[in-house]
């Protein structure tokens, strides 16, 4: 492939290359054909939550064994690339975009494969072995705690609350999580929702997509953006709107069960100890 169709040295493609237990670009999607599929490097997210509210921790279970074995096969026969275990996302990239590789991981195909990418398609959910197959729903941290802290040196509590209490406007919020008016927040349609930037004109105009564009001004902090804000304050960006489609379209169809385990949780303090004790013998046994 990479000779033929990209003008690449003979004998230079490469089959697959991910990642190891990366959050979009490891290997550990491919363990769906095996039932199930983990989650990076951390052993509380390995957990998964079933209908009848029992929790099985996936990397003790048969299936995960089977399909560290099974892949275990395909890099002994070439099929997986050598750097998989200590290439970064820069190399992955790279190798990608130079057309290299035949098959990858990542969030999205434009990013990774650059100006190939209308050369590579969505692989369909692969049956295992026996036939088996499923996508795990996994909450990517919608919810969660430990965004603001205030110190005993705060001179006015209340008001620091009060400026906080801000960023949960959704014209505020919007430019928090995107970027301000004027920069990705170009112009207002009749309703006087907001649109974004186009990836199109983002690059004409500061020679990144409109993802990099994003990434730039995007603020930490306490915010909250409710579905309705879509609705009433600015239109969701065209590349989440195909990323949901493209969810629904090509993975949904294979969830069996859609209850997930609640990374978010908030613990006790003898719990949190527990999990400080036991957590990394439990991660280095794994990733072993």
């Amino acid at each position: 492939m990479s000779a033929k169709y990209y003008g690449n040295a003979p004998g230079s493609t490469i089959p697959m290359s991910t990642g190891f237990d990366e959050w979009c670009w490891g290997q550990n999607i491919f363990y769906a054909g095996f039932g199930f599929t983990n989650w990076l490097a951390d052993v509380c997210n390995d957990l998964v939550l079933h209908g009848d509210g029992t929790v099985e921790f996936i990397c003790v279970t048969d299936a995960y064994r089977d399909a560290v074995t099974y892949f275990h096969d395909w890099y002994a026969e070439g099929l997986m690339d050598i750097e998989m275990f200590s290439q970064d996302t820069t190399q992955l990239i790279s190798k990608c975009s130079q057309g290299y590789v035949g098959v990858s991981t990542w969030w999205y195909i434009e990013e990774l494969m650059g100006d190939y990418s209308d050369d590579y398609v969505f692989l369909p959910v692969l049956d295992g072995p026996d036939g088996t197959h499923n996508v795990t729903v996994r909450t990517g941290g919608g919810i969660n705690s430990g965004q603001l802290n205030i110190t005993k040196k705060c001179k006015s509590p209340a008001n620091l609350l009060k400026f906080f209490d801000m960023w949960y406007d959704p014209e505020v919020v919007m430019q928090l999580q995107y970027g301000p008016i004027g920069t990705y927040f170009t112009e207002q349609d009749e309703d006087g929702v907001w649109l974004s930037i186009s990836d199109e004109e983002s690059r004409e105009k500061y020679g990144k997509g409109s993802g990099e564009l994003k990434g730039e001004y995007e603020v930490s902090g306490p915010k909250l953006i409710l579905s309705d804000y879509y609705l009433t304050t600015f239109k969701m960006e065209d590349r989440a709107i195909e990323r949901l489609t493209d969810l629904y379209d090509f993975w949904m169809p294979y969830v069996s069960d859609t209850a997930f385990y609640p990374v978010d949780c908030v613990y006790t303090g003898r719990e949190l100890d527990d999990i400080d004790w036991y957590k990394p013998g439990f991660e280095s046994a794994v990733a072993e």
